[in-house]
């Protein structure tokens, strides 16, 4: 049986598992949280109750001579070298390890990262062979990413046999948006044939922000309005009325919406064939740059990464300026845009890499919003990272937080959730 999970009810992880004994002991029991990529497998050991990371680690630069296993379990750290390892090798060795330390016998589950579930997947849900056939046709819509995912749940299974897994989707959250906010003005046999439509992404750390501000609000989430900021090397922003994603910035792909890293965002769809032509290359090469070579690092020259602009910035360089006043620019339209979504804000959230960490970025983008009433507060617009939920508007202005997202988290809570009421 599937079982859909749509908030945070979290069930009794000391469940009695008859297809895993060993589950039967009334102890804390762990989640294992993995994300695998095409090169790389990043991985985490949490207990869904307390949120606590007992492990976290990363298996990187897969098959080639400098693969290498990270480990990082309380404040120990090691990098075990592992020339020409693939994401067997890794995982095996992930699952060695934590058999060496008395947690493999206690996992509850294995959570995975599925980057797209189309919409065949509005939640979370345990993998059975159906689910992994329904991943799998989805694969035409997330050919980088949805294989590897696979490969993770197949990997699972054949070393960790026994324990359940769970399915999370980035684009899960975002298929309570309703058709105006979904459909592109395109041919209807290309919807209806070719699923070309819009899906969103960074759906667990829009799902996971919004439930936290909406408990910092003290507010029922059946009633609460909020536009969440995900900002990092990736970007997206998203409407979510009383709990549900109504509209979201990303698309068909991750290319599509703010300036991102390395991402163009929304261009005209013209250029394409423009530089195609004028370049005298494929669309293919036109779109690879628009992901790979743009945004952040396109336009400034100099870096993806936006503390390395603002400081640029501060010595002079112009193009560093002209990045950083577009991205904000661009957020700031976005966040105007997706008010419509709504019939008030509640809270504007600001989380991820840079939202949480970037206090030029909160404060210029807010400077763009005083006609929807926001305003930022100097001095508590100071914090930094995870230290704490901060509140950063001024007063007599509309509710700005500051919220940390936490995917694997999300992830580790959905998969208990799961594997308890199965």
């Amino acid at each position: 049986m599937l079982m859909v999970v749509y908030r945070h009810q979290y069930l009794p992880l000391c469940v009695p598992c008859p297809d895993h004994p060993q589950h039967q002991a009334s102890t804390i029991m762990y989640v294992l949280v993995l994300n695998c990529g095409s090169s790389s497998v990043k991985f985490a050991v949490i207990t869904p109750e307390d949120g606590a990371n007992v492990v976290v680690g990363l298996g990187q630069r897969l098959g080639s001579p400098q693969a290498s296993l990270v480990w990082r379990q309380g404040e120990a750290k090691d990098e075990v070298v592992m020339p020409g390892a693939d994401h067997a090798a890794i995982i095996s060795a992930v699952v060695e390890r934590l058999r060496g330390a008395g947690m493999l016998a206690k996992l509850a589950g294995i959570g995975h990262r599925v980057v797209h579930g189309g919409s065949k997947f509005a939640a979370s849900v345990l993998v059975d062979t159906d689910v992994e056939a329904r991943i799998s046709s989805c694969n035409h819509l997330g050919p980088l990413h949805n294989p590897a995912n696979l490969l993770g749940v197949r990997l699972g299974r054949e070393l960790i046999p026994g324990v359940p897994q769970v399915a999370v989707f980035d684009t899960a959250f975002h298929q309570t948006m309703p058709a105006k906010a979904f459909r592109y003005a395109i041919p209807e046999a290309w919807y209806q044939d070719h699923d070309a439509r819009r899906y969103g992404f960074h759906g667990t750390s829009h799902r996971f922000v919004a439930q936290e501000a909406t408990r910092l609000l003290s507010r029922r989430s059946e009633d609460c309005q909020l536009i969440t900021a995900h900002l990092g090397n990736g970007c997206s922003a998203a409407a979510v009325l009383n709990g549900h994603s109504v509209d979201t910035t990303m698309g068909l792909t991750p290319l599509e919406g703010l300036v991102m890293g390395t991402r163009s965002g929304d261009v005209d769809p013209a250029l394409v064939g423009y530089m195609a032509n004028r370049l005298q290359c494929s669309a293919d090469k036109v779109i690879d740059q628009l992901n790979k070579n743009s945004g952040l690092q396109g336009l400034s020259g100099v870096s993806n990464d936006m503390r390395t602009l603002l400081a640029a910035e501060e010595r002079g360089d112009t193009r560093a300026t002209l990045a950083v006043d577009v991205f904000c620019y661009r957020l700031a339209k976005s966040i105007a845009g997706l008010s419509a979504a709504l019939t008030r804000i509640d809270a504007l959230v600001f989380t991820g890499g840079i939202g949480e960490n970037s206090r030029p970025v909160r404060q210029r983008t807010l400077g763009h919003l005083a006609a929807l009433g926001f305003a930022c507060d100097p001095v508590a617009n100071q914090v930094d990272g995870r230290d704490t939920h901060q509140r950063i508007s001024a007063s007599g202005s509309r509710t700005v937080l500051v919220v940390p997202t936490n995917e694997e988290l999300l992830i580790a809570r959905d998969t208990a959730a799961l594997v308890a009421g199965r």
